[in-house]
């Protein structure tokens, strides 16, 4: 479970959070009691390929550089081959761990409950810490023009709205939850709603001028102003959501425990410059569990929202 315990209460959409500090290492932490037994270590079949599907966070190139890290550290830690690939979309991450053709996959919150829902032998193992807070969380935020007089999300109303995805957690769970709450319905109040496909792309579609208003994570709003994409005096954001655990890293029940561990273990050890494979700036991994989504499990209900 996480070792920054984020406690999130429910109520409208996600407040208040409660967080303890991270040890450096959870699996020294947590001793003998996730080492696999003697009897447990070839209770699955030797792995030949370790084959890891990612959503696509960030635009193809940035993003295709971060795995390219990744996938060298696992492959020299873990001593097997390792092919990552970058699915087209949130939800063919989600079918390809789910049917069992890839063995581990980066999946947003949502991705996994989703896809938890569909195989309840999935594992979250490890989550991301964010540097800029030194927690595993990150928040979601609205960004419009600053000269657009769009000042409060309750002025959305009868503008040109841009999500990421259906499946995504800040680019459209967590912001919809807010809507719900105000009383705003998307598909009746919006003027035009458009989904971009990953954070950089939503990002884009508002400096195009292809929507008014666009739902992306604080990580990618923090990229576009530091790069000038989205500078500050041109654009503002009129609501951030409270904390929400940040994106797991998922495995599937026929890795054996002995490779279990090994892979925890090579991802918490691992150096700051591969774990950024969401974008985020990111210092190391911690330990996670299913409980650690419940919050995400309540807002979906909330929103009625199914697996698919």
């Amino acid at each position: 479970m996480l070792r920054s315990i984020v406690a999130i209460a429910l109520a409208g959409t996600i407040l208040g959070v409660a967080c303890a500090p991270t040890p450096p290492n959870p699996l020294e932490s947590e001793g003998s009691s996730i080492r696999p037994k003697p009897s447990e270590a070839n209770d699955s079949e030797k792995i030949e390929v370790l084959n890891i599907a990612v959503i696509p966070w960030q635009s193809s190139g940035k993003h295709e550089a971060k795995i390219e890290i990744l996938a060298d550290y696992l492959q020299e830690a873990l001593k097997v081959p390792v092919n990552i690939q970058i699915t087209k979309d949130y939800d063919t991450s989600v079918d390809l761990l789910v049917e069992e053709k890839v063995q581990m996959a980066y999946l947003g919150p949502f991705t996994y409950v989703k896809a938890k829902e569909r195989n309840p032998q999935l594992e979250p193992i490890v989550a991301h810490i964010e540097k800029s807070t030194g927690r595993p969380w990150y928040s979601s935020t609205i960004v419009v023009q600053t000269d657009s007089g769009i000042n409060k999300v309750e002025d959305l109303k009868d503008k040109r709205f841009g999500f990421v995805s259906q499946s995504s957690t800040s680019g459209y769970l967590v912001p919809s939850g807010e809507f719900k709450k105000i009383g705003l319905v998307a598909e009746r109040d919006f003027a035009a709603i458009a989904y971009a496909g990953s954070h950089d792309k939503n990002t884009a579609a508002l400096v195009a001028g292809k929507v008014d208003a666009i739902a992306i994570d604080k990580a990618t709003l923090d990229r576009a102003r530091d790069s000038g994409l989205l500078p500050p005096e041109g654009y503002k954001v009129i609501w951030e959501s409270d904390p929400i655990p940040n994106s797991p890293i998922v495995i599937s029940s026929r890795l054996s425990s002995q490779f279990k561990f090994a892979l925890k273990k090579a991802l918490i050890d691992a150096p700051s410059v591969v774990v950024d494979v969401s974008g985020s700036q990111s210092d190391g991994y911690t330990l996670v569990g299913d409980e650690d989504y419940e919050i995400i499990r309540q807002l979906q209900e909330l929103m009625k929202l199914d697996s698919k």
